[in-house]
């Protein structure tokens, strides 16, 4: 019988052995049928999906349980869940909805242990007079307030 203790324990050590990688969702159902998300601090290739792949599959025995395998990379249009991902997008534009109401697409220019703090332009009425002028504008955004975040892709 394959248990999903198992396989985590088989992610756990391709992970350890590539430091580099790190897991963003791994599901197995009743059917053996295995799931692997991974995403990469310099982004993910086929090879490292093959590596992981192999890093499960090589200590499995077929004869004792059957399983299929899927080991993908995090898709760009895929929402942000681990925080190191923000790391890896510092200088990307994001879109990022967060618990206060907030719906904000700027550039990230910070991430920390707490939180990020992105950056964007907006039009605000003129202090003075008729009009608009543009201002910068810069929020920190705790990961516990962000309820998404996508990295734009623009074309």
């Amino acid at each position: 019988m394959l248990s999903e203790k198992t396989v985590k324990t088989l992610i756990e050590n391709g992970l350890e052995e590539r430091s580099d990688l790190f897991l963003i969702d791994f599901k197995m159902n009743a059917d053996n049928k295995i799931s692997v998300v991974i995403d990469g601090d310099n982004g993910v290739t086929v090879e490292d999906c093959m590596f992981m792949s192999r890093a499960i599959e090589h200590n499995l025995d077929r004869e004792e349980a059957d399983f299929s395998l899927d080991v993908a990379s995090a898709g760009a249009t895929s929402p942000l869940v681990n925080n190191r991902q923000y790391r890896k997008n510092v200088g990307r534009t994001l879109e990022v909805k967060a618990t206060s109401d907030l719906k904000v697409e700027g550039v990230l220019i910070d991430v920390d242990d707490t939180g990020v703090t992105l950056e964007w332009k907006t039009k605000e009425p003129k202090p003075v007079g008729k009009g608009k002028v543009v201002v910068n504008k810069q929020a920190k955004i705790m990961y516990d307030d962000i309820l998404e975040a996508k990295v734009v892709i623009k074309f």
